[in-house]
């Protein structure tokens, strides 16, 4: 599966800090981690700390599939608002799910203190703003629910929101949020990993995996084997390739970003945004004062469908940003196009599916893929190990 196209923002402005090399020996692993992003950078860290020895192995070049491509925007807030998901899945799913995306934020910024990583990790205050008049009563019932819950919230009105810059008829803003660069992370996580101890294998890709007497054996397509003790698949939207249940409807989606402006606009130094459109479209900043705008996705995967919509999708989203945000001149300079998924209820998918194998996943789909992926950090030991925990529980196969 072509997860992005055209050069992403990230690979560009981070040099590569390490090389590995590809697997041409059959090897022997207790854990064997299938996936070189975020998700399976931060289940290694978990792993290695707990001292477990582990491989990892990723089809192409280490950080370089959705990662590259991620806009890294770090919200407790999921893809499904408050209200809705507790009528889809309960008050307690729902309500521990956003209390867990809170905390993910926090906990990543203490991994980042560990690892010493200087990959632009900045809190921010999360917009949620509605442009039609039609949207209000789902915004301040959304409003009434996180406050009844006790999320640090306030209800920000059209002028409040225009002493910004932009222009909204009304807006949700939430204290906990953050920006990353996702890529800068990643490889510092895999580093620290590797210096660790952990073998790491790129451009490897795995063929299959069988199971045989209490153990898997994957297999590359050049003909090598890895026979572990415990498989956890990393490999997000590309797992669908493995995965026999159907856990989200994949799509494609756009990303724009701008030169670099000589004065951030204050709105974007403390916030990130979004809003309530179907699809929504975000907007954030990064540390060399460069505006992100993401959306505009399309129900189809097929990558040259997919990259011949990219110029008109470039000019869809300026068009969008400069309706919402009129004073600010923003200047094409990357675009790319990548594969994005949505689950029903807008919840990751944690634990095995098969409980007859010692295969794992951690997917974290959705806007929220790496807030998931710290929630599966603090899950996957005790996926391993068989012991009873709510997120997997929550998070589980066949829900």
């Amino acid at each position: 599966m072509k997860l992005r196209s055209t050069e992403t923002f990230w690979p560009l402005k981070n040099e590569m800090k390490a090389s590995y090399p590809s697997l041409n020996s059959d090897i022997e692993t207790p854990i064997l981690i299938i996936g070189g992003g975020i998700t399976g950078a931060l289940i290694a860290y978990k792993l290695i700390n707990d001292g477990k020895k582990v491989v990892l192995v990723d089809r192409r070049d280490i950080c370089n599939g959705s990662t590259a491509a991620s806009t890294a925007l770090l919200q407790y807030e999921i893809d499904v608002s408050l209200h809705e998901l507790i009528k889809m899945r309960g008050a307690d799913c729902a309500i521990n799910s956003y209390r867990n995306g809170k905390k993910a934020i926090f906990d990543l910024r203490t991994i980042i203190d560990t690892i010493q990583s200087d990959c632009g990790f900045e809190f921010k205050k999360s917009i949620y703003f509605c442009t039609l008049k039609k949207d209000i009563s789902f915004l301040k019932n959304e409003f009434k629910v996180r406050k009844q819950h006790g999320f640090d919230v306030n209800w920000l009105g059209k002028a409040e929101l225009e002493t910004m810059g932009l222009k909204a008829i009304a807006g949700i803003e939430s204290k906990t949020a953050a920006v990353v660069d996702p890529y800068h992370l990643a490889q510092d996580l895999l580093i620290y990993c590797r210096d660790k101890g952990m073998e790491i294998f790129d451009r490897t890709n795995i063929e299959s995996i069988s199971n045989h007497g209490g153990k898997s054996i994957a297999k590359t397509e050049n003909g090598n084997l890895i026979t572990a003790e415990h498989i956890i698949h990393c490999s997000g939207y590309e797992s669908t390739e493995t995965l026999k249940e159907k856990v989200v409807d994949l799509k494609s989606t756009y990303v724009i970003a701008s030169e670099s402006l000589p004065d951030l606009p204050a709105v974007f130094k403390n916030s990130i945004l979004w809003d309530t459109s179907n699809p929504y479209l975000y907007f954030r900043a990064t540390t060399d004062n460069r505006l992100i705008i993401g959306g505009g996705d399309e129900d189809f995967v097929d990558a040259k469908k997919r990259d011949k919509l990219i110029p008109k999708k470039e000019q869809f989203l300026m068009r969008s940003f400069k309706r919402k945000f009129p004073n600010i001149n923003f200047k094409l300079d990357y675009s790319w196009a990548g594969t994005f998924g949505e689950t029903k209820d807008g919840l990751p998918y944690f634990g095995k599916p098969d409980p007859k194998k010692n295969e794992h996943y951690v997917l974290g789909f959705g806007g929220n893929g790496i807030t998931f992926s710290i929630i599966g950090m603090n899950s996957i030991l005790d996926s391993i190990n068989n012991k009873s925990n709510m997120d997997l529980e929550y998070y589980r196969f066949g829900r």
